[in-house]
């Protein structure tokens, strides 16, 4: 333990884990409490964690109002009960579980307005969510719905992340983007 961390485990393959541990956590100042805690996780995993092998890892983190629009204060509960490679297959469940339940970043949202309003119209479209009379707000609302990206949604602003994601379903997404 130490001033902002601690760390412990059971039958670790020896104390360079916990030091693993603490290096990475109080070098990954920068990153979002999930990711730093899960790049604390990693660090100990690749330093030989528990020395009878690996099987299960998780992640519970907690905030007051935190949990999936503001109902709770579960912020993520992730687990992995069986697997060759649980830190691995729990950080790809934490970047599912970012895209679906993450709030956007107001200083990366875009404008939707010229050609990246055309461009996300088109590709609404393309999913089977016409603009039409609806509007542009009220189309991505729709798919957006579908999607389970609804915390992601700010009017007339989209969020990369939900940009990312539907062009990567668009069925014909469209060779040339804007703004990349």
């Amino acid at each position: 333990a130490g001033d902002g961390w601690a760390a412990q485990g059971n039958i670790l393959a020896g104390p360079h884990v916990i030091d693993a541990v603490r290096d990475a956590w109080l070098g990954g100042v920068e990153l979002p409490f999930p990711q730093r805690l899960l790049g604390a996780l990693h660090a100990g995993d690749r330093a030989g964690g528990d020395r009878r092998g690996r099987q299960s890892a998780g992640l519970l983190v907690v905030e007051r109002h935190g949990g999936y629009a503001g109902t709770g204060d579960t912020l993520i509960d992730l687990r992995v009960d069986d697997h060759p490679d649980p830190v691995t297959e729990l950080a790809r469940l934490l970047d599912t579980h970012t895209m679906l339940f993450g709030k956007p970043d107001p200083a990366t949202l875009r404008d939707l307005t010229g050609p990246l309003a055309d461009e996300v119209a088109g590709l609404l479209a393309a999913v089977g969510h016409p603009v039409g009379g609806a509007g542009l707000d009220d189309a991505l609302a729709s798919w957006a719905g579908v999607e389970n990206l609804e915390e992601r949604l700010v009017l007339g602003r989209i969020d990369p992340i939900v940009l990312d994601h539907l062009r990567r379903t668009a069925p014909h997404a469209p060779a040339a983007r804007v703004g990349d």
